[in-house]
């Protein structure tokens, strides 16, 4: 397996995945998420692949792209009140559904933190749905912990 940036030729592969994380996200929460729809058009997905500010890394093994990554830099910079910091927000990791379990996304993850580390970020941050148990438990396995916790109402 190979973790590499992503490039236009992974388009589709990314979009596949891309719907199987809005499968994962309208089943804990289909009054937020629609159904059968994937968060960007092939067009949107191409300028996020090409902007160095969104950096995309897959999982790649014999052809086959198994996960990605989705990654954004944030910098805080003479804010009033946060510290100059640069931060990696991770926007998604997802791992096919046939791959998992084989430490792709551990693989992404820290091929992910390893590019933070040399792009001189002070860290990794993500968001990550309450009911999804299994990327919960998944993320805190990494060594991430809370940051801090948004909360709702439905009125």
């Amino acid at each position: 397996m190979t973790i590499r940036k992503a490039d236009k030729k992974d388009i589709q592969s990314i979009m596949k995945l891309l719907r199987q994380v809005l499968d994962v996200h309208a089943g804990i929460r289909p009054d937020i998420f629609k159904q059968n729809t994937t968060k960007y058009t092939d067009e949107e997905l191409y300028y996020i692949i090409t902007n160095p500010l969104t950096p995309v890394f897959v999982a790649e093994d014999e052809g086959e792209i198994l996960g990605h990554c989705f990654c954004k830099f944030i910098r805080f910079s003479k804010d009033n009140v946060l510290t100059d910091v640069k931060t990696l927000y991770i926007d998604d990791i997802c791992v096919d559904e046939n791959s998992r379990g084989r430490g792709v996304g551990r693989a992404l993850y820290d091929y992910a933190e390893a590019f933070a580390s040399s792009e001189k970020c002070y860290n990794i941050t993500l968001n990550v749905w309450n009911g999804n148990d299994s990327a919960i438990k998944f993320y805190e396995s990494l060594g991430l912990g809370v940051q801090k916790i948004t909360m709702e109402k439905i009125l």
